[in-house]
């Protein structure tokens, strides 16, 4: 690190710097108080997500115990057929977004299949749906985790590092400029003295 100068343009500089950093605390603070609200909403949207999947879990077992039994593969009725994730701009961090989700369901003969075939595959349907948004809102978290623990990086630098550095050279430069100052006045009542001696 170079050495500080202690001068008045090295005060000047120095003042600046720290009504700059001052200046962009606040706004780096107001950005961490809103990754944080969007964290706690992401966080609440991925535990209704996990709690709706635990539901069709539930009503399989309550509704086609059957289903366990029967060798029919439903995963070839219903599948996956197209997922569309975009982005959206929060405090200039990208988040996933899900615009569309396309399931695919295959027809099928309704005398060749089990009456409880309809209800399976629209639970079938409603879990990938599920599944999407979960994985997405995952995704969501990880990046505002990630973004959360930046910002509160860069705020504890700014506050805990470089403001408290800058007030400490501006001290030290100002008690160097009023050192310099007394040391002046000194020189010059020494010199008036040996001017009116000289004088005399």
């Amino acid at each position: 690190m170079a050495k500080l100068a202690l001068n008045k343009s090295s005060l000047h500089k120095e003042t600046s710097r720290l009504k700059a950093f001052r200046q962009f605390v606040p706004a780096l603070d107001l950005k961490r108080k809103q990754i944080l609200a969007a964290r706690q909403a992401s966080r609440r949207a991925l535990n209704e997500t996990r709690g709706k999947l635990d539901d069709i879990l539930r009503q399989v077992r309550e509704q086609l115990p059957m289903l366990a039994q029967s060798k029919l593969d439903l995963r070839a009725l219903v599948r996956l057929e197209k997922v569309q994730i975009g982005q959206v701009n929060l405090v200039g961090i990208e988040l996933p977004q899900i615009e569309q989700v396309q399931v695919q369901r295959q027809q099928h003969s309704r005398l060749a299949m089990p009456a409880w075939v309809d209800s399976a595959c629209d639970l079938i349907e409603q879990r990938l749906r599920l599944e999407v948004e979960c994985r997405v809102e995952q995704q969501r978290l990880e990046c505002l985790e990630a973004a959360l623990r930046k910002t509160t990086q860069r705020l504890n630098l700014f506050d805990k590092v470089l403001i408290p550095r800058t007030e400490t050279h501006i001290r030290k430069i100002r008690i160097a400029l009023s050192d310099a100052e007394r040391a002046g006045v000194v020189r010059a009542k020494l010199a008036k003295n040996k001017r009116v001696r000289a004088a005399s």
